[in-house]
């Protein structure tokens, strides 16, 4: 039991760094991204296979997959700088779908059958080892979010057009925003193989996208604390109706959409917790 549990917060700590990374791309600067999932599955075969036939240590070999998943997010950066709204989700779901096939059709891959035999970072070690990636990510990103980086990428968010007469350059924010979404994706993916010990094609399919984004969307798309609090509940909740897996499909959803009627710009909006806070401080005064 105590394994099970350690086990689902290292999972937690994991979609942590999924949802935080996205949020860089659609919240901060307000671009729909459904190419997470390929990120993912880049730092996480990356991972397993530079542990498993190449000795690599588990530490170094997760942040070369962390670093080639941001490689592929310049070069999905790169070309679609010109693309925004509907026609980039398309490309990057696009994307997603041809890592997905192409690790499907490899034979270092394992192809279908997956691949196993991963070394493991399983009880308390793996725990403190999701837990520290995850507060690594969470201070990079916020430190992002508050610099003039993050200015220019909310300007972006708000009106591109007035953004770039102001003489912010989006090309270039574009493509460091995709960069640090994708490393940290890769980032989690690496983690996760280490933590499932197996992972296949369709660990990354179209579904665990539409999951990433529900944190993002469910937190609220710009707050980095609402993104943390929606990995930790979606996380839990899909964990509690395990055992109700007949009704699970049903429940899970109905419960979003309740909340999402009852906070329509998610839990949070665009404000993070300490907002709250020092409201109600001003408030006590």
């Amino acid at each position: 039991m105590e394994q099970y549990i350690l086990l689902i917060m290292t999972l937690i700590t994991i979609n942590i760094i999924l949802a935080v990374s996205l949020n860089v791309i659609n919240g901060l600067m307000g671009y729909l991204s459904l190419g997470h999932a390929g990120f993912m599955a880049i730092g996480a075969y990356t991972s397993a296979i530079l542990t498993t036939q190449y000795n690599f240590p588990i530490f170094i070999s997760v942040i070369i997959g962390a670093i080639l998943a941001g490689f592929f997010g310049f070069l999905i950066g790169f070309p679609t700088l010109r693309l925004k709204g509907d026609y980039l989700a398309i490309v990057t779901l696009g994307f997603g779908e041809i890592i997905r096939i192409i690790i499907l059709n490899m034979t270092i891959t394992g192809g279908a059958k997956g691949y196993p035999g991963i070394p493991g970072i399983k009880g308390l070690n793996g725990f403190l080892i999701g837990l520290g990636f995850a507060i690594v990510t969470v201070i990079v990103i916020t430190n992002i979010a508050l610099s003039a980086e993050g200015r220019a990428l909310l300007s972006i968010r708000e009106n591109e057009i007035a953004a770039e007469s102001m003489g912010v350059n989006i090309t270039r924010y574009k493509i460091k925003a995709f960069i640090i979404g994708s490393l940290f994706a890769g980032l989690a993916g690496g983690l996760y193989a280490h933590l499932i010990q197996y992972v296949k094609p369709d660990n990354f399919n179209l579904y665990k996208t539409v999951d990433i984004l529900l944190m993002v969307v469910l937190g609220g798309s710009g707050s980095i604390t609402g993104s943390i609090l929606a990995a930790i509940a979606l996380t839990s909740i899909s964990e509690l109706l395990r055992e109700f897996s007949e009704y699970r499909m049903l429940v899970y959803p109905l419960m979003l959409i309740i909340l999402m009627l009852v906070r329509p710009n998610g839990i949070l909006g665009k404000k993070e917790i300490t907002d709250f806070i020092s409201f109600k401080k001003k408030r006590g005064v």
